[in-house]
């Protein structure tokens, strides 16, 4: 019985309808698994047609009244759906058969959901017990390795919102990410769910996402959180806590790598300069400075149950993560209601309400590590006095522990979000559906800076100039609501073998954002008195006030038909209107066919598939997601003319450059699928081929600066890119004996990312400045791909270097890089770089491994891409000849006692951008690995509880990878520059330990 908990709340409700005007009697029976005789637990019973329902206690027990000549339907996720006659029977006792393969699940598709058997579309799901089990903020951070198709960046920085890319990048100013419905509320941010509410998360990577317009070209990622069922009150803690340490720390040069490197860059340097107490005679570890050991909370308690006539689900979550780098935490407290209520037998009222609270301490963590990398191991963080030592004094960077304590960046955020709904069904075939869907936040921040000076009462010798004048108070507080209103009809009805499923509907959609910052100098250092009034007066602040408002109507519809559970077809369309462009309206929409070939003689026969379909679609799909008045031109009004010898004249003067004929851009998705499953069910697997291609892309346009705008760009429609890949998945699940059950899963992922056309549009570069940028997004290229010198070796004799080709950079001289003069001039300079591969994976993807025995579990997951580059910036980023440099590169670079023909023997802030700097991207990282034992169920029934567990878990284990950086995994949501390796926030290590308890 226990074996089978984790699918308590799982159960799927069909909710139908019929005439409840029959005698009612009383049923009761028991709910077993048909291979191990287990009973079930949370089972849903329902008399078909109706609401009326019930689940399966704890004993898999069920007690229901029914009319004597109704049917009832058993559902479990996982198992086959099984309708049984009531015929006048008192007593019904049911096996249900194991499901294993993914086609007999319900998944959601958008506004509404299907069996997974006829789903023309690629949809993947993952169930919210695996997504609960990893010690993460976010669901999209356990999802990492478990869906094909599905790339999730992460941070080890508190509260940071992980990077997805469904089947690769397809926007480069109009957003990447996919667009998020929980529970209907459509929104871009999901930070505030509580992984522990969440039931499934289903993936729509294909077409199917046509549904949600302007809003699917990136893919939707659909959450449904837990609901209650008819049943006594089931109560749940979950909880776990550990510790989070910095993983793959990067060690930097010591005091006697750092001298010898630096007197090679500057002859005599240490020898004139190295004194006390501006230097110390030891080393101080920069990252060890600004590093602590974090730790992680998580507590969740859950009250779920009901009746015939409602159900309840009641949740309360505190989570709380203090981060690796001192001073950066982050605290979330968030509370959910889920309920639902049977008016009468054809209307239903439900509600779905979550509340959140977060509380940030961030940090600046561009500056603070991009001077880890870079200060003197030779200067002290801080001595016993508590005063810092003067790195900048030295004329290096300024010292990041300084930076961390003299600043206070605090934030507050408020949400709510929810939707309240009516289903009513005039007939058991229709079902008219009502809902309102709200998600509104309040946000407040401060940032405060500490006054200081570059003297002797801050550091431990005067000088540089590191330092704050004036103290300073940031405040900002913006507000923003967001509301949609769904009204649809749904008719769903079978006529013999044919299954038709007809759904129109309206959606309207409005949203407003507000803010208002001040900035004040001379503010008291004292928190209770940050206030911008308590400023000096008589030193000029600064404020400013914006938001925004945006609207979308649109009219949806979608038809599925199925004939003989065999041959299927679908086909959606959604016109959107957007008031983000001057041209409104647009149609999106999609196709779709099935056939389920495992239902056919020739293939029943054959007694090889239990299950296989083929399936195809296509569609176009939109995306909106720019800035709400890009499109709009503004003036302003009395700017002084001086025209006639000098005579004052009063006009107007356009403040930006404006293209009044955007529109969204467009995405058009092809996909061909297969499902199957051999040998009873054991091996299951999908494999899809899609091709998207991105038209009308957001793109930058450099304008001349006669035509007089700011910033001398425009944004147009001028863009195309192609996504182009391969997906396959499989699951092994069995058992051996009665004792032991385990399974296996991988996934992998093929995807080649291009641009196809600039269509009259110019070439993006990024990453740096003038001739020094790392990026270069043109045609035949995927988007952000490195654009550099080609490093070739390192000269060997100052011969070598004389007669090489120019270095307009800098000098050529033994031990220096050597490039190719890729143009034949005889100069090194930028017209001599290359292409060289991009941050863009080839292949990605995943395996997880799981067994159980008795009371015992064990999982792992893996997660993993090859075929990608990353340019180490941290390396190339010297800023001075003073700045440190990498232990590993110390120990490997050119001398003359250990010459070296791949590592310079220096690296100066003249060094250009080149392929030295590109690495391997590759890498293989263990997830999470977690182990767990459950209490026996007659250790506990004497304290009422229903089920214990402990268990200790681990994210981020290990990983197996080539590049020379910390991580391999970088977090940039700026794609043009996403495998730039600058100043990464540490990815942490977490070892924690946890229960589970109900009740």
């Amino acid at each position: 019985m226990k074996a089978k908990f984790t699918n308590l709340f799982g159960a799927v409700l069909l909710l139908f309808f019929v005439s409840s005007s029959f005698a009612q009697q009383a049923i009761k029976g028991t709910v077993t698994d048909a291979t191990s005789g287990e009973t079930l637990i949370g089972v849903s019973v329902l008399v078909k047609g109706t609401t009326t329902g019930t689940v399966t206690d704890v004993n898999g027990s069920f007690s229901i009244s029914a009319p004597a000549s109704s049917t009832l339907t058993f559902t479990y996720i996982g198992y086959t759906t099984q309708d049984i006659a009531v015929n006048n029977q008192t007593t019904i006792n049911v096996k249900l058969a194991s499901a294993v393969t993914q086609l007999a699940q319900v998944v959601v598709v958008g506004y509404g959901t299907q069996r997974r058997r006829d789903v023309t579309g690629a949809v993947a799901s993952v169930n919210g017990d695996q997504l609960a089990k990893q010690p993460v903020q976010t669901p999209t951070q356990a999802l990492q390795g478990k869906v094909a198709g599905v790339q999730v960046l992460s941070s080890g920085q508190p509260n940071s919102a992980p990077i997805l890319r469904i089947r690769g990048t397809g926007s480069v100013l109009g957003g990447a990410n996919p667009l998020y419905v929980v529970d209907g509320v459509l929104t871009d941010d999901i930070r505030n769910i509580n992984n522990s509410d969440i039931l499934t998360l289903d993936v729509l990577k294909d077409a199917s996402a046509a549904i949600y317009g302007v809003r699917g070209a990136n893919g939707v990622v659909i959450i449904t959180t837990k609901k209650g069922k008819n049943g006594p009150a089931i109560v749940s803690y979950d909880a776990n806590a550990g510790f989070r340490q910095v993983a793959n720390q990067i060690k930097l040069a010591d005091r006697s790598q750092y001298v010898a490197y630096l007197n090679d860059a500057n002859p005599g340097r240490i020898a004139a300069d190295d004194k006390a107490p501006l230097t110390i005679p030891g080393t101080t570890d920069w990252a060890k400075a600004v590093s602590r050991q974090g730790f992680t909370t998580n507590h969740n308690l859950s009250v779920a149950g009901g009746s015939e006539r409602n159900t309840y689900f009641l949740s309360a979550n505190y989570f709380d993560d203090i981060g690796v780098i001192k001073t950066n935490s982050f605290q979330r407290f968030t509370f959910r209601a889920n309920n639902e209520v049977n008016i009468t037998n054809k209307l239903k009222f439900s509600e779905q309400v979550s509340l959140s609270r977060g509380a940030e301490r961030a940090v600046d963590i561009n500056g603070i590590y991009g001077n880890v990398y870079r200060a003197a191991p030779i200067i002290a963080a801080v001595d016993a006095n508590g005063k810092y030592g003067n790195t900048s004094a030295w004329g290096n960077v300024g010292n990041p522990l300084l930076q961390l304590d003299k600043a206070n960046r605090f934030a507050l955020n408020n949400r709510v979000q929810g939707n309240a709904a009516l289903d009513y069904k005039p007939i058991s075939a229709l079902t008219l559906h009502s809902a309102f869907n709200t998600d509104i936040r309040f946000n407040n921040q401060k940032n405060y800076l500490y006054q200081f000076n570059a003297d002797g009462n801050t550091f431990t010798v005067g000088g540089g100039n590191q330092r704050q004048a004036n103290s300073s108070l940031f405040v900002q507080n913006d507000d923003s609501y967001q509301y949609t209103w769904d009204n649809t009809a749904t008719y769903d009805k079978t006529f013999d073998q044919h299954h038709l499923t007809v759904l129109a509907g309206i959606v309207t959609e409005k949203g407003r954002s507000n803010f208002l910052n001040g900035t004040r100098q001379d503010v008291p250092a004292n928190k209770d008195q940050w206030f911008l009034s308590l400023g000096n007066p008589d030193v000029a602040s600064t404020s400013n006030n914006g938001g925004g408002l945006f609207t979308r109507q649109s009219f949806v519809g979608r038809v599925n038909y199925g004939f003989a559970g065999k041959y299927l077809l679908s086909g959606s369309l959604r016109r959107d209107g957007s008031s983000k462009f001057s041209e409104r309206y647009g149609n999106f929409y999609t196709v779709g066919a099935g056939w389920v070939l495992s239902e056919e003689s020739f293939i029943k026969n054959s007694n090889i598939f239990d299950q296989l379909k083929l399936r195809a679609s296509y569609g176009k799909l939109g995306n909106d997601n720019i800035d709400q008045s890009l499109f709009i031109v503004t003036a302003t009004s009395n700017v002084p003319y001086y025209f006639n010898n000098g005579q004052l004249n009063l006009g107007s003067v356009i403040q930006d450059i404006k293209n009044t004929n955007l529109k969204w851009e467009t995405t058009d998705q092809l996909d061909i699928g297969l499902d199957f499953a051999f040998l009873n069910n054991r091996l299951t697997g999908e494999a899809d081929y899609y091709s998207k291609k991105v038209q009308n892309a957001l793109t930058l346009v450099t304008l001349p600066g006669i035509l007089g705008d700011p910033d001398n760009r425009y944004v147009t429609n001028a863009a195309s890119y192609s996504n182009k890949g391969v997906e396959f998945a499989l699951r092994w699940s069995d058992k051996i004996g009665d004792k032991i059950s385990y399974y296996a899963g991988a996934n992998i992922s093929y995807n080649k990312n291009n641009v196809i056309g600039l269509n009259g549009g110019q070439t993006l570069f990024a990453g740096g400045a003038n001739s020094r940028t790392i990026t270069r997004t043109d045609n035949g290229q995927p988007i952000g791909s490195y654009y550099v010198l080609q490093a070739t070796g390192v000269f060997q004799t100052q011969a070598e270097a004389t007669a090489a080709p120019t270095n307009t950079f800098e000098a050529n001289k033994v031990g220096g890089l050597k490039y190719a003069d890729i143009n034949g001039d005889g100069r090194i300079d930028a017209n001599d770089r290359v292409f060289a591969g991009s941050y863009q994976p080839k292949y990605y993807g995943g395996f997880n491994l799981g067994a159980s025995y008795n009371s015992i579990d064990l999982s792992a997951d893996f997660t993993g891409n090859w075929g990608n580059k990353i340019y180490n910036a941290k390396k190339n980023g010297r800023g001075s000849s003073n700045d440190n440099i990498e232990s590993a590169y110390a120990d490997s670079r050119f001398t003359t006692a250990k010459p070296s023909s791949t590592d310079p023997n220096v690296i100066t802030e003249s060094t250009p951008p080149s392929t030295y700097f590109i690495e391997s991207g590759a890498y293989l990282r263990l997830n999470n690995l977690t182990l767990g034992y459950t209490i026996p169920a007659a250790l506990l029934k004497r304290a009422n509880i229903s089920r214990l567990r402990v268990y200790v878990t681990s994210q981020n284990l290990f990983v197996l990878k080539r590049y020379s950086g910390s991580s391999p995994e970088l977090f940039n949501t700026n794609v043009l520059e996403a495998g730039i390796d600058a100043t990464n926030y540490p990815v942490t290590r977490t070892l924690a330990f946890g229960v589970n308890l109900q009740f």
